[in-house]
Formats: structure tokens, C-alpha cells, sequence
């Protein structure tokens, strides 16, 4: 339940300009969260409408991440596109789900691998577009991999010249990449 707290609201997170407000306790989980595009959305606990989280309210709070599934009590003000964090009381993350432990989401092209796991080198990738593209090598195709691979094998962001180990196989306009791991083996899945 929603308890209302009366007080001054700070700057709203992206915005230059004061705006006063009514702080509300919201509980809930979050229902994702990705650190390239700087935000996510918690869900109540009481059915309300989703609550955004903002990485710079996460990060202020102490908070480097939120996985998806972690309990959240937090203080929300409404602005004009609905609530938002505006600070984080708690989160405990024994239910969060580690990202490599999410399933692929649907709209996302499953590839079936075809190689091994093979060294390649980042050609380029753009968080933004949520895509980029591999390469193993001169005179060889280019292998595309897709933000939500990176997600499901627990990385955020690749770096062009960045050497990854990647399994590929075909997929509907060539190579893609259906598995992806730092080449210094840190980002990859951990059990927990």
C-alpha cells in the first residue's frame, strides 16, 4: 500500500528546473532494468502502473545495478509521464534473477550454434541501436550480435578492438552470434 509523505522533492532526475511534490512509498520488483539505455521500471506491489527507475537515482542510492526480480521499497514522485524513483530505501536482491539466467525474449532471433567457441574481434557495436557486429579475421564474414545476447550471458556493452570468445551460427541475414563471453573470462555466468 502507498503511504504519502509530504516534503520538497529535489530535482527531477533529467531535468534542470525545481519542481515540489508529494514523495509516496511504493514496495515492489523490478521488472527490468538495463544500465546501456540508463533506466527500468519497478512494478508495485498493488498493481499501479509500472515505476521508472533512473540510473542516476540508482547510483546515488548506492546501487551499481537492479536485476530484474529484486524487491525494491522506495520513495516515487509523479511527474508528468507517470511516477518515478526518487529515492531507494532498500532492495534485496535473494530473488533477483542474474541476466544470464533470463530467458531469450521472444522477439529476439534464437540462434542455434554451429561453431566453437571461437576468439573474434568487436568490429563495432552501438548500445543505443542495441546491436554491432564481429569479426574473425580478413576475407571472413561478419558475425551480428544482438544487445539481448549480451544481456542473457551477463555483459552490457562491447568495445570495438575488444577481443570476445563467441559461438555462432546462421541466422536469417547471416552469422549470428548465440553465445558471447569476455575473452579474459570476466562477465561470464556465474553460479549463485
Amino acid at each position: 500500500m502507498y503511504q504519502a509523505k509530504q516534503g520538497a522533492v529535489g530535482r527531477d532526475i533529467g531535468e534542470n528546473d525545481e519542481a515540489p511534490g508529494r514523495l509516496v512509498e511504493v514496495a515492489g520488483v523490478i521488472k527490468w532494468f538495463d544500465v546501456a539505455k540508463g533506466y527500468g521500471f519497478i512494478v508495485p506491489d498493488n498493481d499501479l502502473p509500472d515505476v521508472l527507475l533512473h540510473v542516476s537515482c540508482l547510483r546515488r542510492d548506492g546501487y551499481q545495478t537492479a536485476y530484474e526480480g529484486a524487491r525494491v521499497v522506495c520513495e516515487a514522485v509523479e511527474r508528468p509521464r507517470g511516477m518515478q524513483v526518487f529515492r531507494i530505501l532498500s532492495m534485496d536482491t535473494s530473488t533477483a534473477v542474474h541476466p544470464s539466467q533470463l530467458p531469450l525474449p521472444r522477439t529476439h532471433v534464437e540462434v542455434e550454434p554451429t561453431s566453437g567457441l571461437e576468439r573474434a574481434e568487436v568490429k563495432w557495436f552501438n548500445r543505443l541501436r542495441g546491436f554491432g557486429f564481429l569479426t574473425l579475421g580478413a576475407d571472413k564474414p561478419d558475425i551480428f550480435v544482438h544487445m539481448e545476447t549480451l544481456r542473457h550471458f551477463g555483459l552490457t556493452e562491447l568495445r570495438p578492438g575488444q577481443f570476445v570468445l563467441v559461438r555462432y551460427g546462421p541466422g536469417p541475414k547471416g552469422l549470428m552470434a548465440a553465445e558471447i563471453h569476455p575473452e579474459d573470462g570476466s562477465g561470464a555466468p556465474s553460479s549463485h
